[in-house]
């Protein structure tokens, strides 16, 4: 007995393979822009009422195809405003999703991966190992869930979405296909219509896939950078010993070369107590930002459990900030939202099944440490 074709997955089909995908059934161009109208637009998931399109064709996409969403298993509201969604996946693992609301915008952090294939040590989503990577309908689905959770199915959505930015869980650059189409959904104008300067890509320095986004897209960038030398974020951010700093710059600018504005990058530095957060930092962060235009966007720690590090004082933070200021630098600092459901910047987990035994490794360390301590 032959096993039923797996239907397609609409949700994550991106502009030009919407168009492929109508083309292959003998179906005009304009069929795309009516189906990503309908999906992403008026978060219709029901092809019997999708009214312009002729009963023949939607009963041959009901064959062949669905419009299938992650599960939300889990929703909180943070007295600030901000929402977390909890979304299982395929595969029974789960990441998450948060909505920042400001007074002039909304922005989405959107997770690209299950967990993390880099291990930042100050990042509790690091901590939890890496299983695998999103699909376009995975990850566009968040910005779907998220978006349409403002209005009722069928109706036109309200614009509560202004900013997506990519730094929710995982390296967006070790996902690359699946992050470029989804990013180019959220720009299409018949889907979210977001401009490429409200969409922000974050890395950690993956040089090689940084030039290669500068070839397919020009959405507006942030590094995270987190330590000012080569030595510090080496222990910060693993990463470094393979790409340093040096070459992370260069990158840099050559990205921000290739745009068709003058847009700056954005700096991401977390501050952590007695670890990067000394004056002698400020002048090396100072001087090293000189090279780069960019603002630099200063985030103080937000702990999770068994860190090891710990949130520097509000006088350390403004003195650091003051000092870069004084230097000619464009600086802010993010303001912690979300912090009592756990939705604040690097504090995010979800479920993951690790497939690196990391988290493992990572557990086991601490019961060891607390023993130890315990012993003395």
């Amino acid at each position: 007995m032959s096993e039923t074709p797996e239907k397609i997955n609409l949700l994550g089909l991106s502009p030009a393979k919407m168009e492929a995908f109508f083309a292959d059934m003998g179906e005009k161009k304009f069929r795309a822009q009516q189906m990503l109208k309908w999906i992403h637009q008026y978060g219709e998931a029901n092809f019997d009422n999708m009214t312009n399109m002729g009963k023949p064709l939607r009963a041959r996409m009901a064959e062949v195809c669905e419009i299938r969403l992650p599960e939300v298993i889990y929703e909180d509201f943070s007295k600030d405003g901000t929402r977390k969604w909890v979304m299982r996946m395929d595969g029974g693992s789960a990441v998450e999703t948060v909505y920042i609301p400001e007074k002039d915008r909304g922005t989405l952090c959107v997770s690209s991966q299950i967990g993390c294939s880099l291990d930042c040590s100050f990042c509790s989503t690091g901590k939890q190992g890496f299983n695998r990577d999103l699909s376009v309908a995975e990850i566009i689905g968040q910005v779907y869930v998220a978006a349409m959770s403002f209005h009722a199915p069928g109706e036109r959505r309200e614009r509560r979405i202004t900013n997506v930015v990519m730094m929710g869980m995982g390296e967006p650059l070790l996902n690359f296909d699946n992050v470029v189409d989804a990013m180019n959904l959220m720009m299409d104008d018949n889907a979210y219509g977001l401009s490429k300067r409200r969409v922000t890509l974050s890395t950690s320095g993956v040089v090689p896939m940084m030039d290669k986004l500068g070839d397919v897209t020009d959405v507006s960038l942030a590094v995270s950078l987190h330590a000012p030398n080569d030595e510090l974020r080496n222990q910060l951010v693993p990463i470094n010993k393979k790409y340093p700093i040096k070459e992370l710059i260069a990158a840099t600018n050559r990205y921000l070369a290739k745009l068709p504005d003058r847009r700056k990058a954005t700096i991401e530095y977390t501050m952590m107590e007695g670890v990067n957060d000394e004056m002698e930092h400020a002048e090396q962060l100072s001087v090293l930002m000189k090279q780069v235009p960019c603002k630099i966007n200063l985030i103080p720690f937000n702990p999770f459990p068994n860190s090891g590090y710990k949130r520097p004082s509000n006088n350390r933070v403004y003195r650091f900030r003051d000092y870069l200021v004084n230097q000619g630098h464009i600086v802010t600092i993010r303001s912690t939202r979300g912090d009592d459901i756990d939705a604040a910047c690097g504090q995010l987990v979800g479920k993951v099944q690790d497939r690196t035994r990391r988290s493992e490794r990572y557990i086991n360390a601490v019961q060891i440490d607390e023993s130890s301590q315990g012993n003395q």
